[in-house]
């Protein structure tokens, strides 16, 4: 049986592509619309730590920075243990529109996890999560527009 492996979603957003890149790629904008509070040090090969108030925390390692159109990094893959050595690739991609900016989010990796329970619970946990967590950026940036 094949698992699926692909979380997509795109969002229209009546913002500039470079507000939208400054809430995907500051310690402001990630520790407030994914997380509590974030630290980053953008550069490939650098790492964001995202705090929640729930004691959760979760380590990304960035694969891409091609400011203001391509931000992406590896991430744990939820439900399984923090040493793990398994991740999932989630990358953002902006596109200027005359009204704003077509923003894409795509995550993949989940097909690495074999086991059913284990593959539903991350698959269904990260698209859950993702709905959430989009809906929290659209608010943290129409509050700040």
């Amino acid at each position: 049986m094949a698992f699926p492996d692909r979380i997509e979603r795109t969002i229209q957003l009546p913002h500039p592509p470079e507000r939208v890149w400054a809430a995907l790629t500051t310690a402001e904008g990630l520790g407030t619309w994914f997380g509590n509070r974030a630290e980053i040090d953008l550069r490939v090969g650098g790492q964001a730590t995202l705090a929640w108030d729930s004691g959760d925390t979760a380590t990304l390692t960035i694969q891409r920075v091609e400011a203001p159109r391509v931000f992406a990094y590896t991430w744990p893959i939820y439900g399984l243990p923090e040493d793990d050595p398994r991740r999932t690739y989630v990358e953002f991609t902006l596109e200027a529109t005359g009204g704003g900016t077509t923003l894409t989010m795509v995550e993949t990796g989940f097909a690495q996890v074999p086991d059913t329970d284990e593959h539903q619970t991350a698959y269904s946990g990260n698209t859950k999560g993702w709905t959430s967590e989009l809906g929290e950026l659209v608010a943290y940036l129409d509050a700040r527009a």
